[in-house]
């Protein structure tokens, strides 16, 4: 499958995820390293969400959401 570069508004929505699953990390005082360990899946998943590198996997979201103990509407809305 050929890569396909996404449109701006999609790299604006990953940015926001990955701000507001920061956001939530630090309000509870939780490093990555941390965050990672309560929601099983590694450091350098968390770092790339966070930074909006790539597409984040709903599992690992939904995993993330459960530690942060937030909704997964309230991550990926809008």
């Amino acid at each position: 499958m050929p890569h396909q570069d996404h449109p701006p508004w999609i790299l604006d929505n990953r940015r926001a995820l990955g701000d507001r699953i920061r956001d939530c990390r630090m309000r509870q005082n939780l490093t990555q390293d941390q965050l990672a360990e309560i929601a099983e899946v590694s450091r350098d998943t968390i770092q790339r969400i966070e930074g909006g590198q790539n597409d984040a996997k709903v599992s690992f979201l939904w995993k993330i959401a459960k530690a942060l103990d937030v909704s997964l509407a309230d991550l990926v809305r809008e």
